[in-house]
């Protein structure tokens, strides 16, 4: 019995590591991202506006509440785009 014991704590022990390992990932990738505001075509927000609750409701192009999360530092070089809401 004590053989089983050790493959299930050796598997659970994995599987934790595995874990906390995606989360890190995520949590990396979700802060190398940012709210570029003003340059999304009719449709294409991705969340929120000011005047709507969900994504894919902005109602022109270039809405200057609407954003799309785009990799840090390319919403600087975008024409038109800002990283706050108007």
């Amino acid at each position: 019995m004590k053989k089983t014991n050790l493959a299930v704590a050796a598997a659970v022990t994995g599987l934790l590591a595995v874990g906390a390992t995606t989360l890190t990932t995520t949590a990396v990738h979700a802060a190398e991202k940012e709210k570029c505001y003003g340059v999304a075509k009719a449709g294409k927000n991705d969340c929120a506006t000011n005047t709507s609750s969900c994504a894919g409701t902005s109602t022109k192009d270039a809405q200057s509440d609407a954003f799309i999360v785009v990799p840090k530092g390319l919403c600087d070089r975008l024409s038109g785009s800002s990283s706050t809401s108007s």
